[in-house]
């Protein structure tokens, strides 16, 4: 009996995520299947990249992955496997686990094509499979060699005055910005830092903890996954300020002097 996360952007709202999870027992009845999430954002990898980052490091080595994001990403849909740091994951051939992990995944094979008599269940059972035979000793890896999309890392020097996304709002209303404790501690010693979003806000100091400001005070911190987040000590910043998840408004530049 192994572990299988389920991961995708298909919501709760219909019966994709209970499909994936009845067709997947069909193939290991025995397996713990646990959901990380289903609420990623349609395409929006950024976010997908992030929450994956930070859960599937969580979960024993030898978990089976399972990435229903973005599946149609390519003109031939595949079902890649992929193995990194002992964990192994079935994906579409899109950029999400390299981005996740944020490094190039030098094992992948190609365990399916999606033909045009194929439907979106067959990429389910052909996972599932896959799954059921490595939980039988089978070895998962012997199917076709495959290149992933390369991970490139990109290249910062100061002086730095970088826009930024919003990558996630929890349910609190932090607002996780795709800026990184790494990068921090690479550009900030012997300058002023400066976070300025929504034209009109401005934070001059990372904090350790909510409670370094007073109630109802805005901040900035860095959450237990790396990022940096937007917060308002016991308050919801994401509408207090009107930031918003893919928003095109959000003007947020980080800057070192």
């Amino acid at each position: 009996m192994g572990i299988v996360t389920l991961f995708s952007d298909f919501g709760l709202q219909d019966a994709s995520a209970g499909i994936a999870r009845g067709i997947l027992m069909q193939h290991v009845p025995l397996s713990r299947i646990i959901d990380i999430t289903h609420e990623v954002q349609p395409f929006n990898l950024k976010q997908a990249a992030y929450l994956l980052g930070a859960a599937y490091k969580n979960f024993p080595k030898g978990t089976f992955h399972l990435l229903l994001f973005d599946v149609y990403a390519s003109k031939v849909p595949k079902l890649v496997l992929s193995e990194y740091d002992g964990h192994f994951f079935l994906s579409p051939d899109n950029a999400l686990l390299p981005e996740a992990v944020q490094d190039t995944i030098a094992h992948s094979w190609v365990c399916m094509e999606m033909g045009k008599t194929h439907s979106f269940h067959d990429w389910l059972h052909s996972a599932g499979a896959v799954i059921a035979g490595a939980t039988r000793g089978i070895d998962p890896t012997a199917f076709p060699e495959f290149k992933l999309k390369e991970y490139k890392p990109k290249v910062y020097a100061l002086p730095y005055n970088e826009a930024h996304d919003v990558i996630h709002i929890d349910e609190f209303e932090n607002v996780t910005i795709d800026f990184t404790r790494a990068l921090y501690d690479q550009l900030a010693p012997g300058k002023t830092f400066s976070l300025k979003f929504t034209q009109v806000e401005e934070i001059n100091e990372v904090r350790d903890n909510y409670s370094d400001v007073r109630e109802g005070y805005k901040l900035c911190r860095f959450n237990s996954n790396g990022y940096l987040e937007i917060c308002i000590n016991h308050g919801k910043a994401a509408s207090l300020f009107g930031l918003k998840l893919g928003g095109k408004n959000n003007n947020i530049k980080i800057s070192f002097t």
